[in-house]
């Protein structure tokens, strides 16, 4: 957008985005970030207002999972801004590509006791790539073009922009507003020189930018690995592929785990599922990966993921760090080679020195070594022995379904089990919980690419209500479905309002069993307490019919199909359904918590 076409600062931040294929922004309205709102929706840019800051930071996060451009959220100033830390946090931890535009005071009212005036940059540097505070009117596009590309370069994460409300609202407002905030302050000299001050600063606020800008926002350029796919390739991809191509003719029972970092431009994923299939090796897929082989895919593994590392002679990490997920590198044994590729140099070394160790993109190199000559193959025995575990413990879950509590309640992979059947091709399925939802991860397939959410390697809990506006915005024609525990729902069910008010349809499973089961399990075996981790049997049907959704009560077995079918109608006619599920007894992930 031309400086001679916007009305105030917030059409800047709105042209921006809409140049760079933003479609949507996700927030919690302010008098600091009106402007922007404001403009957004002027330009086209649909403007969704959530009921909790790190919601809309949440749904943020989703859409950059899953279109592959940087999510934009924007909050107001002070508590605004610290609301929204922990989904900020996650994102870093996802690696997920945002935006978050925080409001700020009055740059000539900052440290002077103003309405929500604090030390932002201070509280949300160590959350994201880049944070920084314009603090002339004509250098928000400069910046706002640098954080779209910090936000995406290299490691993908977060990027913070502090945009001060005397920045964002029309010229000739903000100088009549510090008239009023300095015309009173004083007679004689005393006023002359305060408006002097004014006058200074506000020319300053409003005039052409300087070079300062341009120097801070080049220096951040150093930070963060830039290196185009050609200069990766030519440069660092040759030697390390020899190395590689040399451990994978050697190995006889090669394995491979495929994480988020490998579907994180999700238009090379049909790449990555050509290269796949032409390495030929078993695969387990983790993350955002989840989905990209479909449903039934022979190369694919979903269970003992553990046994098979352990007995594997080359393990391929796309993506995946050797963090607690792998118990620190102890499931791939000593014997067997190691070939890491990550974008993060720390995690590419966490834990474990991999015996090939490539700091670049996953999806580029699995491509690049999908395409060397290579003299061998995997063993068809090796293959053939994972399928057999794949199928043997299917079978043992298929049996554990089956079994009715004697005291009712629905079984949880009985429930699981039906709905993967029942779920659409479209379908995008948000896991936000503990034990109900772990169970989920075990039963359900995702049917295509970037169509599984969960919140990543921080485990927070409260990411279910953001994804799924998330997704739902991402994705308009899908069938969005939460997998909601009792707990982690009371930090996001009041989203049931914001699909209600924007008339988007969606369906919540909520595993009622009136605890914190995956804390409550081993608490109460090991310390004989269950301090902290009972809750009600509450009625959470009857609160999404509270917000104007639809509540529907699932507690017999033999119900299961008819309550999840009629929910889907529901959806589909636009209607945010919440299903409590009130779950039976069930120990089937006793003893699998990690730390």
């Amino acid at each position: 957008m031309g400086q001679a076409e916007y009305n105030h600062g917030g059409d800047l931040v709105a042209g921006v985005l809409r140049n760079a294929g933003v479609s949507t922004i996700f927030t919690l309205c302010g008098g600091h970030i009106s402007p922007i709102l404001a403009g957004c929706k002027h330009q086209g840019i649909e403007v969704v207002d959530a009921r909790h800051e790190a919601s809309a930071v949440f749904a943020a996060d989703a859409m950059a999972r899953m279109t592959g451009i940087p999510g934009v959220a924007a909050v107001t100033a002070g508590p605004g801004v610290t609301n929204a830390i922990t989904a900020l946090k996650n994102a870093q931890m996802a690696q997920s590509p945002l935006i978050l535009l925080g409001g700020a005071s009055a740059t000539v009212l900052r440290g002077r006791g103003s309405l929500q005036d604090i030390d932002q940059l201070s509280i949300v540097r160590s959350c994201v790539k880049w944070a920084v505070s314009v603090d002339k009117v004509h250098d928000i596009e400069s910046v706002m073009d640098q954080a779209l590309s910090v936000a995406k370069s290299g490691v993908p994460g977060p990027v913070f922009v502090e945009l001060p409300i005397d920045l964002l609202y029309p010229e000739k407002f903000v100088r009549e507003w510090y008239g009023l905030k300095g015309g009173d302050q004083g007679k004689g000299i005393t006023k002359k020189a305060i408006g002097w001050y004014l006058n200074r600063h506000l020319t300053h606020l409003f005039e052409s930018a300087g070079d300062g800008l341009k120097r801070q926002v080049e220096q951040t350029r150093q930070y963060f690995f830039q290196a185009s796919r050609e200069q990766w390739q030519q440069e660092i991809a040759k030697p390390l592929l020899s190395m590689a191509v040399k451990q994978f003719n050697r190995a006889r029972k090669p394995v491979m785990v495929v994480g988020s970092q490998a579907v994180c431009e999700p238009a090379q994923v049909p790449v990555l599922v050509h290269a796949l299939n032409k390495l030929g090796v078993p695969v387990y897929l983790s993350g955002m990966a989840r989905g990209v082989l479909g449903e039934e895919h022979p190369l694919q593994m979903r269970h003992q993921r553990k046994m098979a590392l352990k007995d594997a002679d080359l393990v391929i990490l796309a993506g995946v760090p050797c963090d607690f997920r792998l118990d620190y590198g102890s499931h791939i044994s000593r014997k067997a080679a190691l070939i890491s590729v990550n974008r993060h140099a720390g995690d590419l070394l966490r834990n474990r020195i991999p015996t090939v160790p490539v700091h670049g993109d996953p999806a580029g190199f699995l491509n690049a070594l999908a395409l060397c000559p290579k003299s061998t193959s995997p063993d068809s025995g090796w293959l053939a022995s994972l399928r057999e575990r794949d199928t043997a413990r299917n079978q043992e879950i298929l049996e554990q379904s089956q079994r009715a509590a004697a005291e009712g309640g629905v079984n949880p992979l009985a429930l699981f089990l039906a709905l993967d059947e029942l779920l659409p091709a479209n379908s995008v399925l948000v896991a936000d919980g503990g034990d109900f939802v772990a169970t989920a991860a075990y039963t359900l397939r995702p049917k295509r690419q970037l169509s599984w959410l969960d919140p990543g390697v921080y485990g927070t809990l409260g990411v279910g209500g953001g994804f799924a506006l998330g997704a739902r915005y991402s994705r308009p024609d899908a069938e969005v479905w939460v997998i909601w525990g009792d707990g982690s729902s009371a930090y996001s069910l009041s989203e049931i309002d914001t699909f209600v008010r924007h008339g988007k349809g969606m369906v919540a499973l909520i595993g009622n069993d009136a605890k914190w089961n995956q804390i409550a399990r081993d608490q109460v075996e090991l310390l004989g307490d269950d301090v902290g981790v009972m809750l009600r049997q509450s009625d959470y049907h009857k609160v999404a019919q509270g917000y104007g959704g639809e509540g529907l009560l699932l507690a017999k077995q033999e119900d299961i199909v008819p309550v999840l079918e009629k929910a889907q109608r529901l959806a589909r006619k636009g209607k945010a359904v919440v299903v409590n599920v009130l779950l039976a007894a069930s120990d089937f992930r006793k003893g699998s918590i990690s730390v």
